[in-house]
């Protein structure tokens, strides 16, 4: 199965990918994740990437496109992926059902993972994160249960900058659902539930 994870900032998207990864296998294609380990390798399009990436500048669709291109050409993405933070806005999703249709492949589903943007606020402005190992863990927990280091607020989870974040989302990327919801593929979920309620939902709206 072929799916699109939608869902701002904060929505729990990326949990509920890693429970389908786990159970089924799919491939978890996240853009932050290929583009750090392009950089990491060196690879042609990594040193790209770096140039705009090092001028504080986005990286163009084009090479994005060529990365996201490059990873479902791999071979645990032929029996299925999910698609994390891409496509972004609406030019990229027609970008996408080109080269896939190149491919000889679809979209099976576009998931929403919907969560209201204050239960964001609340959400990800309680989080605390180690700065030794990057483990979170809800706000009170002073010193990390996994490597004893110490627990802060990152500057992305004040309350201030989640607005701004969500005000992005919802300019660029919430367009994208009504062109999936024009394509017929478009499965939406209440995610502000507990996580195992959240994925047996997820699993019956995309016939799991």
């Amino acid at each position: 199965m072929n799916i699109v994870l939608l869902g701002a900032p904060g929505s729990g998207k990326g949990t509920q990918a890693q429970k389908l990864v786990a159970e089924f296998g799919f491939a978890h294609i996240s853009t932050g994740d290929l583009l750090r380990s392009a950089i990491k390798e060196g690879t042609k399009l990594g040193k790209k990437a770096k140039g705009y990436m090092d001028a504080g500048q986005l990286v163009p669709d084009d090479l994005v496109v060529d990365l996201v291109k490059e990873r479902l050409e791999a071979d645990d993405a032929q029996k299925g992926f999910i698609l994390d933070g891409f496509p972004r806005n609406t030019a990229q999703a027609v970008t996408l059902d080109s080269e896939l249709a190149a491919m000889g492949r679809t979209l099976d589903a576009a998931l929403l993972i919907d969560v209201k943007s204050e239960v964001i606020v609340e959400r990800l402005s309680s989080r605390r994160t180690c700065r030794a190992c990057g483990y979170t863990a809800p706000a009170g927990v002073d010193t990390c249960p996994r490597c004893g280091g110490e627990m802060y607020q990152r500057d992305d989870d004040k309350p201030e900058t989640i607005q701004r974040r969500l005000d992005v989302y919802e300019t660029q990327t919430s367009p994208l659902i009504e062109y999936y919801r024009g394509h017929s593929i478009l499965k939406e979920v209440d995610g502000d539930r507990p996580v195992d309620e959240v994925y047996a939902d997820v699993k019956e709206r995309l016939a799991l």
